[in-house]
């Protein structure tokens, strides 16, 4: 949380999430001049990663793989490889996505998951840095607000029930260790200009991110301005009528300490008849702005259109998104 700030020609900038969110924001944040680093959850259980993660007891790849793909500067003929999903009629291979498999094998090659994604990010030629939050697969716990309690990522998100509370611990916590950040990602918080939460689903993307205990611990020191980018939408069962500052209150009330700075908020609004329910599977709502509840969260909001209406859907424009938070970095009073 920011106790001072100072301008900075190449500003450090850390984004914290997973899922398909993260990459949006890193593709718009790439056209800048920035020392830009992710940080990636690894606590995804499902589809290709999930077997991978279960197969080979590695974290799962598949977000990882997406922040690659998105930071990588070689040919774009070379990422659609390295992103080409297997036809469901490979009875071996059906779904995994190449690259999900490149990544096992540089973890396997290297005997280390975060070593192997640095050899490949240079092969790849990343700019920026891709950390995984933890260098082993982590589990993901919900408490609903029912009092009943599942594990698991794809578990709970299928659940579609309201959720009390998360946390994460190790896949294999026969030694009681707790769930532990490497030093590059607590230096690199610690270190940040600006530190971005978000998007993405709030309980399974941004928030298993922040319950690695030295996590939470960094983020409460940093002097660095904290930045949540506010969801569009909100996701079936587990936000339902959430406003931004509702997600606001369960990132600070998770963390332990109110260290969000400012929240980035769209104004844009999205057209009830828009969106295809049954291609996404879910039906969800527009996440309520409240930008008065957000302050007396302690909180400046950022406001602003970051509606993009495609593919059925309602998604934040990146570019603008990076717009606003390189506007951050570089301002004394946000």
């Amino acid at each position: 949380m920011t106790e001072a700030f100072k301008v900075t020609t190449r500003p450090k900038i850390v984004v914290i999430g997973g899922g398909s969110g993260q990459p949006v924001i890193l593709r718009g944040l790439k056209q800048y001049d920035t020392d830009l680093t992710a940080v990636i959850t690894v606590a995804d259980d499902g589809g290709s990663s999930g077997t991978l993660r279960d197969y080979l007891n590695m974290v799962p790849p598949g977000d990882i793989r997406n922040v690659m793909a998105v930071l990588s500067s070689l040919p774009q003929e070379i990422i659609d490889i390295f992103q080409y999903r297997f036809r469901k009629e490979d009875e071996m291979l059906a779904n995994h996505a190449l690259g999900n498999l490149i990544i096992a094998a540089m973890a396997e090659k290297e005997r280390d998951i975060f070593t192997g994604v640095q050899t490949l990010a240079k092969v790849m030629d990343v700019q920026g840095h891709v950390y995984p939050v933890a260098d082993e697969p982590l589990v993901l716990h919900a408490t609903f607000s029912d009092g009943t309690t599942l594990s698991g990522e794809a578990e709970i998100t299928a659940a579609h029930k309201r959720i009390d509370s998360i946390w994460v611990t190790p896949q294999d916590d026969s030694t009681n260790e707790v769930a532990q950040a490497p030093s590059e990602v607590i230096n690199a918080i610690l270190n940040a200009d600006v530190i971005v939460l978000g998007p993405g689903s709030l309980f399974t993307s941004v928030l298993p991110n922040l319950m690695v205990p030295n996590v939470a611990e960094a983020l409460k020191a940093t002097r660095a301005k904290v930045v949540y980018i506010a969801n569009i939408m909100t996701q079936k069962g587990e936000t339902d009528d959430f406003s931004d500052a509702d997600h606001l209150r369960a990132i600070n009330r998770h963390v332990g300490d109110n260290v969000v700075d400012t929240v980035i908020m769209n104004t844009g609004v999205v057209p009830e008849d828009y969106i295809d329910w049954k291609k996404w599977n879910e039906v969800s709502h527009q996440v309520t702005f409240d930008p008065e509840e957000v302050r007396q969260e302690g909180a400046v909001p950022v406001l602003g259109d970051l509606l993009e209406l495609r593919d059925d859907g309602a998604f934040h424009n990146g570019d603008i998104v990076a717009q606003l938070i390189m506007q951050i970095a570089n301002s004394p009073e946000i």
